[in-house]
């Protein structure tokens, strides 16, 4: 139980910190809108420089497709559109329950305008017990809770396609303007420390239905609230270097704990930046990632983005190569998702609906362990029960 009182006589001096952060936040803001005005003037230079020393530096840049100045105000959406959605929520495994295996649930959403049609909300589970499903990662030193993550991640980019795929390609259909949208980033930055056949398991099956998706033309969008990235900070850096050139590894890497002459407007977040810049309705210039794990994209699958203001906060919105390469469906998606963020009251609620379908609550749990528990006593299982430590921990004497 928390000590409110205890509690109560540490809160002065974190607000105090949180004033100081504030004030440095906006000295680096308004030395960060300078940098950017003189990195303008150098983009093309720049780029040249990023793509020839890339190897050799400690941070990872986007590269501007766009001016940096460039602000355009989002077209509205179609009258009739349809929007897709999913996301995952699960039950981690756990040796003090009544069997090891874990649950992946799925919500899926999928919402129409204009054109007098039901809504589907709805999620699907699907319970993992096979040895093969549970012990698979133990050879590549991964933890089978980590192993459960990225299943949850390729279930759900798998049947967002299909759902997706499934309404708008039915025999007679009418093509209709529409989004498929995911909460979060696109850049699976964790498939980068994975081994070559765990990683074989889990990009492949995302790629081949992202392809499904580009082939019945369904724009593709990750969405991020409250992104932390620094990719199109970090480019500026590069005109911040103080050197002749921008090698970090000869230049940087015996300074100890001094930052680089280039970090002077660290920690600083693109968000941040951006937020100064851009009027509600408006997005920024787009950008490439050059995050190492894309290199393992097929090039269609490749990763651009750009910010946001959706009114409420400054937003980071992903999407594949083949979507940015299609202005027309480019405008399209972000028509979309702008006014799925209006309907959402600040966020988009497809992306709401989904979690909200997905997420597995306390007495879900307890319903599918009892499930389960009926299950094994009726086909004979004895002893089927939990832990002791687990059903001293669910009562209390206090």
């Amino acid at each position: 139980m928390l000590d409110i009182a205890k509690l109560a006589g540490k809160i002065p001096g974190i607000s105090q910190h949180f004033k100081q952060e504030m004030t440095a936040s906006y000295q680096r803001l308004e030395q960060a809108q300078i940098i950017l005005q003189e990195t303008q003037k150098r983009q093309e230079e720049l780029i040249e420089q990023y793509k020839t020393w890339r190897d050799r530096l400690i941070f990872s840049a986007a590269i501007p497709i766009e001016p940096l100045d460039t602000r355009l105000s989002i077209p509205a959406p179609p009258n009739s559109h349809s929007v897709f959605a999913t996301d995952g929520s699960q039950i981690a495994p756990s040796h003090h329950e009544i069997a090891y295996c874990y649950l992946i649930n799925v919500g899926r959403v999928m919402l129409h305008y204009g054109q007098n049609l039901h809504p589907l909300l709805d999620s699907l589970p699907e319970v993992y017990y096979r040895p093969e499903d549970l012990y698979v990662s133990k050879q590549w030193g991964i933890r089978t809770e980590e192993w459960l993550g990225y299943r949850r991640t390729v279930l759900e980019a798998q049947l967002l396609s299909e759902m997706a795929c499934g309404w708008v390609k039915p025999p007679g259909a009418h093509y209709q303007p529409n989004l498929a949208m995911v909460d979060g980033s696109l850049v699976y930055w964790f498939l980068d420390g994975l081994a070559h056949d765990a990683r074989d398991l889990i990009l492949p099956p995302i790629q081949e239905a992202w392809e499904q998706l580009r082939a019945a033309r369904i724009p593709l969008m990750g969405y991020l609230s409250a992104s932390r990235s620094v990719e199109g900070v970090n480019f500026l850096r590069l005109h911040s270097c103080t050197f002749d050139t921008p090698n970090c590894v000869v230049n940087c890497m015996n300074l100890g704990e001094k930052k680089a002459p280039c970090q002077i407007i660290e920690p600083l977040r693109d968000t941040n930046l951006w937020g100064q810049n851009l009027e509600p309705g408006e997005r920024g210039p787009l950008w490439q990632s050059s995050a190492r794990i894309l290199d393992l994209y097929s090039e269609p699958q490749r990763i651009y983005f750009c910010y946001v203001n959706v009114g409420t906060e400054i937003a980071r919105v992903e999407f594949p190569a083949w979507v940015v390469e299609d202005e027309a469906l480019l405008n399209q998606a972000l028509g979309i998702m702008l006014a799925q963020v209006s309907k959402g009251y600040g966020y988009p609620v497809a992306l709401a609906e989904s979690h909200n379908q997905a997420v597995i609550r306390g007495g879900d749990r307890v319903r599918f362990f009892a499930l389960l528990e009926q299950q094994m006593i009726r086909v004979g299982l004895q002893n089927v029960g939990t832990s002791y430590k687990e059903a001293r921990k669910r009562g209390s004497i206090a």
